[in-house]
């Protein structure tokens, strides 16, 4: 079992992302957890064309999704996805580990 699970939604729009770019052969999207927000962690998704020792890789597809160990403590079992709706529309993080979030959904709790 990986990590992070990323769906094939979310996987298509990262692909997308780093295409348009040029970017698909050189960068994945990194995952991290953070300190800050109402609940105490926030995630942080971006871009990045290095892979530390430190790093764990998920693979779907073309795209490669990268978590620092200290961050994969929190995102075990975590899944990326990717809607887009008429009400909303972006990555969403769908965390077993988050115990409490806050109001806005920017934030959680472990």
């Amino acid at each position: 079992m990986s990590i992070v699970e990323i769906t094939p939604a979310a996987s298509e729009r990262v692909r997308a992302l780093l295409e348009r770019d040029g970017k698909l052969a050189t960068h994945a999207l990194r995952l991290k957890v953070v300190g800050g927000g109402c609940s105490g962690l926030q995630y942080q998704l971006g871009f990045d064309d290095r892979v530390t020792d430190d790093d764990n890789e998920v693979r779907a597809g073309e795209v490669r999704l990268v978590v620092d160990d200290k961050s994969a403590a929190y995102l075990a079992g975590t899944v990326l996805d990717y809607v887009d709706t008429l009400q909303e529309s972006g990555f969403k993080i769908q965390n077993p580990n988050a115990k409490t979030t806050c109001g806005c959904g920017q934030s959680f709790g472990a």
